[in-house]
């Protein structure tokens, strides 16, 4: 099933203004300093989903004469923003709760907040599933960064919960400012995570090892009748795989019969990987090499 990233990202939005609000109204009813830092995260949800979804639009844009390569890593600068905007809140709920602790106040209606904030907090857990996978089949950084952030999220307020509902319990009221610290570390170390893997996406950073080994993997069993293939590389920019590599064949072999071996193995990787962008660099067998390369049997 085809995943359609812009329309997932428009939802997201619409399931970010409908948790927030219901967050507020948790923080609202209990005055809680913990369910505040919670309502803060699901501000930076939604405008880290308009973010997305604006990334999103401009990466679907087709390749022009300045951007030659397409807009794709338009999602990973998406990715950098949100996690920069994880950071802030975190920030924020640090100094809210460092102020707390020093004038620690009984919650009002702990239990009717705790119940809403529970409902939104579902609701949250659902659509970062549905993220994270829709994301992991569309091939989308902003979206896939959006669901990991999203279930960060559920974690924290899942917490919050189980931390109030104690502090109601045992009378220590002192807990709501520090069950508030610790969402923010939390709230930390995501951003950190996903302005790290976005960061490695704006580097080129190669694909891990299992991709690595399909790729080649393709080149072997559609790459009969060339001897060897090396100096392979490969990225991978939002949705887009680009590899590149280079091709030996027989001295003696015509640029037709060449051509033919290489639209094998181009419609192989497509095929198997999406849209992939393949340049393959063919040279007679003196320039073939000894190291980094896949073997290739003659038929």
């Amino acid at each position: 099933m085809t995943v359609n990233a812009g329309k997932l990202a428009l939802w997201t939005i619409a399931v970010g203004i409908l948790v927030l609000g219901l967050k507020w109204l948790a923080f609202d009813l209990t005055g809680s300093v913990a369910l505040y830092s919670d309502a803060l995260e699901s501000v930076v949800n939604v405008a880290a989903a308009i973010f997305a979804f604006i990334a999103i639009r401009i990466s679907a844009l087709p390749p022009d004469d300045n951007h030659p390569y397409g807009h794709s890593k338009a999602e990973y600068l998406s990715a950098v923003s949100e996690g920069a905007l994880i950071v802030f809140a975190a920030l924020l709920i640090l100094h809210e709760a460092y102020q707390s602790i020093f004038a620690p106040r009984q919650l009002d209606a702990p239990m009717i907040g705790l119940a809403v904030n529970g409902v939104a907090t579902a609701l949250n857990a659902i659509w970062a599933v549905v993220l994270i996978r829709g994301g992991a089949k569309a091939r989308s950084p902003a979206l896939a960064a959006d669901g990991r952030h999203l279930m960060a999220d559920v974690v924290s307020s899942v917490g919050v919960v189980v931390g109030l509902v104690l502090a109601q319990v045992s009378g220590w009221t002192w807990l709501d400012p520090v069950i508030a610290i610790a969402v923010a570390c939390n709230v930390l170390w995501s951003g950190w995570v996903l302005m790290r893997a976005s960061i490695g996406g704006l580097m080129d950073e190669a694909p891990d090892q299992a991709v690595r080994d399909q790729v080649e993997a393709l080149i072997t069993q559609n790459g009969s009748g060339a001897l060897q293939a090396h100096d392979i590389r490969m990225r991978q920019t939002g949705n887009r795989m680009f590899i590149e590599f280079h091709l030996i064949v027989p001295g003696e072999m015509t640029v037709e019969d060449a051509h033919t071996i290489c639209d094998r193995i181009e419609t192989a990787l497509r095929r198997s990987l999406g849209p992939v962008t393949v340049s393959i660099h063919v040279e007679p067998d003196h320039k073939s090499k000894t190291d980094d390369i896949v073997e290739l049997d003659v038929q």
